[in-house]
């Protein structure tokens, strides 16, 4: 989105000249101006005065705002920065998030040392302390290609200044050293440092891609500033003062070892606990005499810094039992921040409201037009004859641009006097002499389509292996499960190598060599399953095999047969989009994904096609299906035909019933609900209107299969979780498939191995990406501490949301009322669990949905499907009693709008906790960034989401073998099955090993190389399934760049792999040693006859194997034996 040029027309604003030579007269003014041109007026002033400006607004959620509506003014982020609040809690041990730490220390260090910048804070963040200017330069490091580092001592450094020594770096904040490499991650750069030292001389640095780890570009110096908002340079004053022996014994002991820590002028383990105490500067210390500084609403300001250090006062006194008595606040006392403000040459006051001594600019108010598209292409021509021009800011701005074309305004013209802009801001607005307007999404539809920059996401999609420990489970494909002991070294004949050390049933060891990783992947399994090892030499693991790929062949024929019946009958092919679609399109109030939009796209063509369709949905809640299910109804209406809704719950048929009545309004669509909670008259009328064609759309319940239910003219389907129907409702659906259009939905999302395995006998598309306005829920994982619930109660209502209070024993619910009641007496509670009356259950999600109920406690019936924005903080007791799925789709239920959504995961204090539980916890606080679940915590929830695809026996079987080698053989079966069908050749497919490659060369990644056992595991793996000697020596610079120039043993390990990928391509079926020569073995004769004269010297060739004599050759063989197969891939 860039707004420059319309910039340069709010620059000729004379007003806005006027308030520029006042403001540069180093004078306090007021401004009065409409909301929706303040941004546009502080863009301006950058523009004009060229000066440093840091901009001061209320709300955290208008800083964000502001910095995305001012980089569309200035035509990017260049330049802009914002100044986050810490999200932590006052008083909580909880990390603070390291990107909003990160960004703080950047507009810190660009407002000290940048010419030109804009930054943009909210009441809170000014309010938080941070690092003083001094300490930022004195703890400011540059490095310089050329210049001297010693790397331990450099190390050393970058630990005072905050920074965490990890083996891989991925997140600001972090560093890392592997012999001559140092990689670290500044605040200051986008993207991490890799520093490549000649002994003691930085010979090169370059940036690197946190999630490849691959270097991106080189750079000349770069400029490392702390990572951490207080320096532990001499001990506080108040650390010796404070008392803690009124604390807990666990609390108490942790707090003694921390302060002496303190005490001794070394960082504690818990710093980030202390940061808030140790920071002694604000944002306005840092600020030049020359800069500007602008408030947005000042009364609003103070009032939010008053309430800041209300709430930290009352969290004081609510956790004064958990907390040490004589810590300084937090935050910046409120009178010394406005004493700064007054204080500051140079400050400008915004105000919406007008006052007698402002500067009045002459921006008003745009007019609205509530989705009256017409009305809007009317008064767009009448401004253009009147000599105006018109800007539209639009996150539907292609589809503006066809209705507009329509209505005789060609926006593609370059004479057209109306500009439509992709991209969102929050409010429009108009100037007069000549008319100017600026218009969004709020005045065009009645809402505005917020859009946050995509959230950068620093995790790896590392492989399966890097994240194997000592007891995990393992599945080999030949010799089946087994348990990871853990990585051993030997020497065997002379050839020194590393194994994975595999522990089967009755004590047998498999030691597997490092280069055959690829027949090894981690077990996946139901949760909670313990799968048994299998007994070696036993013949158990072949029949186990032979009876999976039995079931997964009838599967795969089964689901054949629908799908070949489906080719070939008759359907109803629907018409085109109609221009009520694109305007019911264009009326979403969120920004389409990349998946939904893939979607909608496959299940329009799925609909325009003659055959029946038969597609699933499948994601994640929110994450968009049930928009693609209404405009699929609406897509089906348009085509003359009537939908059906089908949905297990009367809760969830109203919500949807809602969500369609909402949208749908403007459109002469009719909408009904039937559910056997509709008193008996209303169901006959509703049953009535289907059979005469009066109703297009029903939503309802199984009530909806029942025999007196008929449609006039039925044309599709929507079914939402059909796994929680009953067999007779699935086989009337199954019926169904054959005659109209069927749109499944699942919100439990499936392994993509699976999705890929049924790829061509099951139409699905899968939602993987997040609504791009979700940010990360912050989860705390902490024992049960009764003042946390309350401030974290508070905190929620505070922000006008509701809350989800989770306690899944029935027996005890009402207790869990009591304490949310006495912790929160002003807060509205209900219950809600499945054993309630269906009417009365209905009653109290209804309330709770429009918002007469603050907090819902219940059990996890809320786990899935509901959907309530406002609901953004979620309290669960006693997590350790639930599985990783529900916990992750519990969670699931907050930060579905676009405020930061809260978890905190409590398990009592005095509970020992299973390894097996610690785990999970352990997972669910990992996996908070969206999609890093899909990768890690989802697991679990996969396997129950292949269950309810695949049924219950189908599970079964995947419990025996594993997810991964479950996929492997249902994709098997599927090609054979397909090629049968199409008259071709199935595919080869192999049970035994497809390669052996055992050659006598000590190969390996010394530790002293790659340090990490993750890190080795997922090289070696790499190396294993890399397809191609490409890829191999792609992967060897990605090593050398990673870690440095490879020792001798991995050089090795990456010329075997070299020649097993060659091998591969050339069909060898073992290239090994053989009674001391170097053999290579086809499953069949194959020529040799095209090779030159000079490699017949050295290899001998029979029918179906090759030669080469290692003794005759001496250290030549290996060269011998790549140049051989090298000539038989050309030849």
């Amino acid at each position: 989105m860039d707004l420059t040029s319309l910039l340069s027309r709010v620059v000729e604003t004379p007003s806005l000249g006027e308030l520029a030579q006042h403001v540069q007269a180093e004078r306090q003014v007021t401004a009065s101006v409409v909301e929706g041109a303040k941004g546009a007026v502080i863009a301006a002033l950058f523009h004009i005065l060229g000066l440093p400006i840091v901009v001061v607004v209320p709300k955290p959620q208008r800083a964000e705002a502001l910095v995305e509506e001012l980089a569309a003014w200035q035509g990017g982020y260049q330049g802009i920065y914002q100044f986050p609040e810490r999200e932590a809690i006052p008083y909580d041990p909880s990390p603070p998030d390291p990107s909003a730490v990160a960004k703080r220390l950047r507009a810190l260090y660009m407002l000290c040392w940048g010419e030109k910048v804009l930054i943009v804070a909210s009441a809170l963040a000014l309010a938080q302390r941070t690092i003083s200017a001094q300490e930022l330069g004195d703890y400011t490091v540059s490095v310089a290609t050329g210049g001297e580092l010693e790397p331990r001592a450099f190390l050393g450094r970058l630990q005072s200044m905050g920074y965490q020594i990890v083996p891989t770096v991925e997140v600001p904040g972090e560093a890392s050293r592997r012999g001559g490499i140092v990689d670290v991650f500044p605040p200051t750069t986008f993207l991490p440092v890799r520093i490549e030292l000649w002994g003691r001389q930085v010979d090169e640095i370059r940036y690197f891609d946190p999630a490849t780890q691959r270097s991106t570009g080189r750079v000349e110096r770069v400029t490392i500033i702390p990572a951490c908002e207080a320096i532990f340079s001499t001990p506080p004053p108040w650390c010796r003062d404070v008392e803690i022996s009124h604390l807990p014994e666990h609390l108490r002991d942790r707090m003694a070892r921390e302060l002496a820590s303190l005490a001794n002028g070394e960082p504690p383990p818990g710093l980030h606990f202390y940061v808030p105490f140790l920071a002694h500067a604000t944002l306005l210390d840092h600020l030049p005499p020359h800069a500007l500084l602008v408030i947005d609403e000042e009364e609003e300001v103070v009032a939010a810094l008053k309430e800041a250090h209300l709430k930290a006062q009352e969290t004081v006194e609510e956790m004064a039992p958990l907390l040490p008595k004589g810590l300084p606040s937090p935050l910046a006392p409120v009178e010394y921040l406005t004493g700064q403000i007054k204080r500051h040459p140079r400050a400008l006051t915004l105000t919406r409201w007008p006052k007698e001594e402002a500067v009045s600019l002459p921006f008003s108010p745009a007019p609205g037009y509530g989705g009256q598209l017409r009305r809007l292409a009317s008064e767009l021509l009448d401004i253009t004859r009147r000599g105006g021009t018109a800007t539209v800011v639009s996150q539907q701005a292609l589809r503006l641009k066809e209705l507009l074309q329509q209505e005789g305004i060609d926006s593609t013209l370059e004479t057209s006097r109306v500009t439509l802009v992709h991209g969102s801001l929050p409010a429009g607005w108009r100037l007069e002499d000549p008319p100017l307007l600026l218009l969004t999404d709020r005045e065009i539809f009645g809402f505005a389509k917020e859009r946050r920059p995509a959230p950068r996401r620093y995790f790896t999609t590392e492989t399966t292996l890097a994240q194997l420990s000592p007891g995990d489970y393992v599945v080999h494909i030949d010799h089946g499960i087994a348990r990871f002991a853990g990585v051993v070294r030997s020497k065997v004949d002379g050839v020194e190598r590393e194994y994975l050390e595999l522990q089967y049933a009755e004590g047998d060891k498999l030691l597997v060599p490092v280069e055959q990783v690829d027949r090894i992947s981690r077990y996946v399994g139901p949760s909670g399953f313990l799968p048994p090892l299998t007994r070696l030499g036993s013949g158990e693991w072949q029949r186990i095999k032979r009876r999976v790929r039995e079931a997964v062949t009838d599967l795969a024929k089964e689901l054949l047969s629908l799908y070949a019946a489906r080719e070939v009958l008759p359907g109803y092919a629907f018409p085109h989009d109609t221009p009520w679609q694109l305007e019911l399109e264009a009326s979403f109030p969120y920004l389409e994904t990349p998946d939904q939009l893939a979607a909608l796209a496959e299940v329009k063509r799925d609909m325009e096609s003659p055959r029946p369709m038969d597609r699933l949905i499948c994601g994640d809640v929110g994450y968009g299906k049930t928009e693609i299910a209404l405009r699929a109804a609406f897509k089906a209406v348009m085509g003359g035909k009537q939908v059906a809704f089908l949905v297990p719950t009367t809760i969830l048929a109203q919500q949807h019933y809602q969500t369609f009545l909402q949208r749908l309004t403007p459109f002469p669509v009719t909408v009904a609900m039937l559910s056997r909670l509709l008193p008996d008259k209303e169901q006959e009328k509703v049953i009535r209107d289907l059979a005469q064609g009066s109703i297009d759309i029903v939503i309802g319940t199984h009530r909806l299969l029942q025999p007196d239910v008929s449609f006039r003219d039925l044309g599709l389907v929507i079914v939402d979780e059909e796994q929680r129907f009953g067999v007779v409702h699935k086989e009337h659906l199954k019926r169904l498939r054959l005659q109209v259009d069927v749109l499944t939905l699942s919100a439990t999302p499936i392994p993509r191995t699976l999705y890929m395995a049924l790829g061509g006998i099951r139409d699905m598309s899968l939602l993987e990406t997040p609504p791009e306005s979700r940010l990360p829920v912050r989860t705390i994982v902490a024992p049960y501490q009764p003042q946390l619930v309350k401030e974290a109660i508070r905190r929620e209502l505070a922000r006008g949301g509701q809350v989800y209070y989770v306690h899944n024993r029935i027996k005890t619910i009402h207790q869990a009322v009591q304490r949310a009641k006495s912790l929160v007496p002003e807060a509205r509670v209900a219950v809600a669990h499945g054993q309630m009356d269906e009417e009365e259950l209905a009653i109290v999600m209804d309330d709770f949905r429009l918002g007469k109920v603050d907090v819902l406690v219940c059990t996890t019936i809320v786990e899935s499907g509901l959907d309530i924005p406002n609901a953004n903080t979620i309290i669960i007791e006693d997590a350790h009693r639930l599985g990783l799925s529900q916990l992750y789709q519990l969670r699931g239920r907050v930060g579905r709008s676009e405020g930061l959504g809260y978890a905190y995961i409590f398990y009592p204090p005095e509970a020992h906790l299973t390894e097996a539980a610690e785990r999970r916890l352990q997972a669910i606080f990992e996996a908070s960034q969206l999609g890093a679940g899909f990768q890690i915590a989802l697991r679990d929830l996969e396997i129950r989401g292949a269950g309810n695809l695949l049924g219950p026996e189908q599970s079964g079987h995947m419990a025996a073998v594993g997810l991964e080698l479950y996929s492997r053989l249902l994709q098997q079966a599927t090609q054979n099955l397909r090629a049968q069908l199409h008259g071709e050749s199935p595919p080869l497919t192999t049970e035994g090993p497809d390669l052996i490659v055992d050659l006598p060369l000590s190969a390996y990644l010394p530790e002293s190389f790659v340090p990490n056992l993750g890190q080795r595991l997922a090289l070696y793996q790499r190396l294993a399934e890399a397809p191609t000697p490409e890829e191999v020596d792609s992967l060897a610079l990605e090593m050398a760049d990673r870690f440095g120039p490879p020792p001798e043993p991995a050089q090795r390990l990456i010329f075997i792999a070299r020649l097993r990928a060659m091998a591969r391509q050339l069909g060898i079926r073992s290239l090994a040693l053989e009674g001391g020569k170097i053999v290579a073995r086809w499953p069949e004769r194959r020529p040799h006859s095209s090779l030159p004269p000079h490699v017949h010297q050295w290899v001998d060739f029979g029918p179906t194997t090759m030669r080469i004599d290692p003794v005759r050759l001496g250290d030549e063989w290996p060269k011998a034996l790549e140049e051989a197969l090298r000539s038989l891939f050309k030849g």
